[in-house]
């Protein structure tokens, strides 16, 4: 062969080898064009990197899907509600101080061969609906300095077969490189409900990746990672994931001594008439849920602004002579918590919280040390 021929042999090559780089690259490019999920993985990388930063993390190999779960993690500086202004539930507080907060925080105290004393694997938080249960899950990501994620049963879904399981696996898989960690599941009765013939197959298939990576073979039992869910419906949890749930905390109705703390905490910075009866308010609001009381504070409050707004207010609708320096506004009366003011009347709320609890009374409660 001459090497005139070799050379053309030669160059023939390289040109094949770049066309094909070429062809490769133009190949992905298009595909990448039309992903109808690009804007969304976009984002996520966005947003895992901010959280990556946040977390003062330079350098963590993540995959897509990894970074679409990073994206969930909620910071304490995000989240204004602490267990000071929780009222009523101090000995639940002070049981997930103990069980969970420490545990994460002071690992070498809870150190054991038999693994007795270690981190649980979930918490349950259940009740009637209004009773504190979400409130509990923000100030416990706010006070336990472990990383929160905020797990949205709408980021485990896809419209591909497979990418559900995926995206569970990379729950797990981000929890245990930030851990301690807490995924916390609000209404974790929609997601993990009992199993039954009827599922769709991806269902029956999360659930199953779900407690594998949960409670599994491939488990390790000194991960600080613990599942919280809350739910209003107990008894539609299937009872492999009660299983994985040992630490359960049934929030109930408050009770006198409960609404008249948590109606100090809420009235602590309103400016009450100076004979305010707190103690009969307690009273004419038995039966009344956390969300009730607030709701019921927030209507009264309205009551005196209202009622300013109304004294400096053209009738065309428009406010007049307001000073913000200088707004006369009437104390707080006790009668405000009565009287219709064209909204919600406080006292027809009783029975959309008491009929509730029925379902939390079926569930053993966790009984407090």
């Amino acid at each position: 062969m001459s090497p005139t021929n070799t050379k053309k042999y030669v160059a023939d090559a390289v040109l094949f080898a770049i066309s094909q780089v070429a062809l490769y690259f133009a190949v992905k490019f298009i595909i990448g064009s039309l992903d109808p999920m690009k804007d969304k993985k976009k984002e996520a990388k966005a947003k895992s990197n901010e959280v990556l930063g946040k977390l003062g993390i330079k350098a963590m190999k993540l995959n897509e899907y990894e970074e679409i779960i990073l994206s969930e993690v909620i910071f304490a500086d995000d989240i204004s509600v602490n267990f000071k202004q929780i009222g009523g539930l101090d000995p639940i507080i002070q049981s997930l101080r103990e069980s969970v907060i420490y545990p994460l925080s002071y690992p070498q105290l809870f150190k054991s061969q038999s693994g007795l004393l270690g981190v649980p694997k979930g918490v349950l938080l259940y009740g009637a609906p209004g009773c504190g249960k979400t409130m509990l899950a923000k100030a416990l990501a706010r006070e336990s300095g472990a990383t929160f994620i905020n797990l949205h049963v709408s980021t485990l879904t896809d419209k591909w077969f497979g990418e559900s399981n995926k995206l569970v696996s990379a729950v797990f898989s981000v929890a245990k490189k930030l851990q301690p960690c807490i995924i916390f599941i609000d209404e974790i009765d929609a997601f993990l409900r009992e199993r039954r013939s009827s599922d769709h197959e991806v269902t029956g298939m999360m659930k199953a990746e779900f407690m594998s990576l949960w409670d599994g073979l491939t488990t390790d039992e000194d991960t600080r990672i613990i599942i919280l869910g809350a739910t209003n419906r107990p008894n539609d949890i299937d009872f492999a994931i009660l299983r994985r749930m040992p630490k359960r905390f049934a929030i109930r109705l408050p009770n006198e001594e409960q609404r008249k703390n948590i109606l100090e905490i809420m009235l602590s910075d309103q400016n009450l008439e100076p004979d305010f009866d707190i103690d009969q308010l307690v009273a004419r609001t038995a039966s009344y849920s956390g969300s009730d009381l607030k709701e019921a504070c927030r209507n009264a409050a309205m009551i005196p602004i209202r009622e300013y707004m109304r004294n400096h207010s053209t009738p065309e609708g428009e406010l007049t002579d307001i000073d913000p320096k200088d707004m006369n506004i009437r104390p707080l009366q006790f009668s405000d918590f009565f009287v219709p003011d064209g909204t919600t009347n406080p006292n027809d709320s009783v029975s959309n919280s008491s009929g509730s609890s029925k379902n939390s009374e079926m569930l053993e409660q966790e009984k407090l040390d």
